[in-house]
């Protein structure tokens, strides 16, 4: 789902859901590359947030969305010309958490850095979450060891057992995934 900064223990109320990437036309619409599950989520929404220089989270109800491309064609209120939009295009693009959708038993990646991986049987800790890149294949998670080593975990069913973004995430990795312990 969408991704986010991340304060460990707190759940952030905006998310990251998509960058703008370029303008389109001279009546202010912006072009977004979604970092959602689809951009038709993106276009879905009724407003997205900017964060200003001060970390304040500006509103931009979106006046009308549409995706093509695979990206979504937005305007917002407030941008009306090209020259409102250009100063637009770099930033990034956020919801508040509420408004996107999460069917149940899933979770926002945002919720998975900072979480320990824990080996499903036998409870050792391997190290900490501290990022989520989405791949063709399967998500690839990055573990910080308690070392510093860092691993690329796939988050495929042979080796990833659950996820709880409350405790950890739970794995059966194969001997040697991950350093031995000291």
């Amino acid at each position: 789902m969408a991704k986010a900064c991340y304060n460990k223990g707190m759940k952030q109320p905006y998310l990251v859901c998509g960058t703008i990437v370029n303008t389109h036309g001279v009546r202010g619409a912006v072009k977004i590359e979604s970092h959602c599950d689809s951009p038709k989520v993106l276009a879905e929404l009724p407003r997205l947030f900017l964060q200003t220089k001060e970390g304040i989270y500006e509103e931009r109800k979106v006046v009308k969305a549409s995706v093509g491309g695979g990206r979504v064609l937005a305007y917002l209120e407030g941008v009306e010309t090209l020259d409102d939009a250009i100063p637009l295009k770099g930033k990034t693009v956020y919801a508040k958490r509420e408004e996107l959708p999460l069917p149940k038993g899933a979770h926002f990646i945002a919720d998975l850095i900072g979480l320990p991986m824990i080996d499903a049987d036998t409870g050792r800790v391997y190290g900490e979450v501290t990022a989520v890149e989405n791949m063709p294949s399967s998500d690839m998670y990055t573990v910080r060891e308690k070392n510093g080593n860092t691993v690329l975990f796939p988050a495929v069913k042979e080796f990833l057992v659950r996820v709880d973004a409350e405790t950890g995430i739970y794995v059966r990795p194969i001997p040697g995934f991950f350093t031995d312990p000291q």
